[in-house]
């Protein structure tokens, strides 16, 4: 795990005897409504800049992309650079740890094909 995983009290603290402990770690780091669809968008255009970043995921708010982006690179999922002082401009990119997600995210993406409608994610 990464040492921001290490410091903050993790899920695993209280499932940590249990087998299913890494479900529930890896759901609790990508579990929140955005976090997937950021990994995802980043493992399909590879590094982006905030704005285009959002306009990658049209119904985010900014504030809310900054939040969640805040949180994947907590957690060492997502890496952030500063790109140019002037004009100021950073850009978003997978670490290791967050480009092997993308199985994962592949397979939700399968899944949600295969399982899910249109109406019943509104």
């Amino acid at each position: 795990m990464s040492r921001a995983l290490e410091e903050e009290e993790c899920v695993a603290s209280w499932c940590a005897d249990d087998d299913w402990c890494t479900v529930t770690c890896t759901a609790h780091l990508i579990g929140k409504k955005w976090h997937p669809v950021i990994v995802h968008r980043l493992l399909e255009h590879g590094p982006l800049g905030f704005n285009a970043l959002k306009d990658e995921i049209e119904s985010i708010s900014s504030t809310v992309l900054s939040n969640s982006l805040e949180d994947l690179e907590d957690s060492g999922l997502v890496n952030r650079a500063i790109v140019s002082e002037k004009p100021f401009r950073v850009e978003y990119s997978l670490t290791e740890q967050g480009s092997s997600l993308e199985p994962v995210i592949n397979a939700m993406d399968a899944w949600g094909e295969e399982h899910l409608q249109e109406t019943s994610c509104n």
